[in-house]
């Protein structure tokens, strides 16, 4: 695709992957935060020490717990944290001790969830604007060198090439007899009334044309 309509579909492709990758992020955050989180955190802010201790069933490996304290939200004026990260091996009943310096006004409340948050709408978000932005720059920059090149003339005649005069045009308008002598005798009564000539002068010069 040559000329200026490249640039330009090129500009529109790029503003609308753009657009819709920032979209995109904004719906996929938007969804993490509100419906595939399923986690309910205790309430309390700041976070206090606290300790938990799993005990797995019987034959099933003990499940590990890692310390992963998320971001702070705020439901009918309970505040929410993640606190720690538990990976269960296999369902079953599992003995759960909690502890810690808890004191003041923080009453903790110990609840349980899951993230099912998938990752790639995220990613492909990300990846969407990445590729918008360049295509964008890369349009700007074609349009901006396609508008600086110069564009040939139609039916240009090379330098090197002589110039032939062509014919001149020929004139459209042949004037008769009958319209010369109209012409004069116009002419002859102008002269008359401006009293260039008698009136006997006119009549002899009248004569003259009309027998011409």
């Amino acid at each position: 695709m040559t000329g200026r309509a490249g640039p330009r579909v090129a500009i529109v492709c790029a503003v609308v992957t753009l657009v819709a990758g920032v979209a995109g992020l904004v719906v996929s955050l938007v969804l993490s935060a509100f419906f595939f989180d399923e986690f309910d955190a205790y309430g309390g802010f700041p976070v206090p020490p606290l300790r938990i201790g799993i005990t797995a069933p019987p034959g099933v490996p003990g499940p590990v717990v890692t310390e992963a304290v998320g971001s702070t939200t705020s439901v009918n004026n309970d505040v929410r944290v993640r606190v720690w990260v538990a990976q269960i091996a296999r369902d079953g009943v599992y003995d759960i001790r909690t502890g810690g310096d808890v004191g003041g006004y923080i009453h903790p409340a110990l609840a349980f969830g899951r993230d099912r948050s998938p990752g790639w709408p995220l990613w492909v978000s990300v990846a969407a604007i990445a590729v918008g932005a360049g295509a964008l720059a890369f349009a700007l920059i074609w349009r901006s060198r396609s508008g600086k090149a110069a564009t040939p003339l139609p039916d240009a005649v090379p330098l090197d090439e002589p110039i032939r005069p062509g014919p001149l045009p020929a004139d459209p308008y042949q004037p008769s007899d009958r319209g010369v002598r109209l012409e004069q005798l116009k002419t002859l009564a102008a002269l008359r009334d401006s009293g260039a000539l008698t009136e006997a002068e006119f009549q002899a010069e009248k004569r003259r044309v009309l027998d011409s």
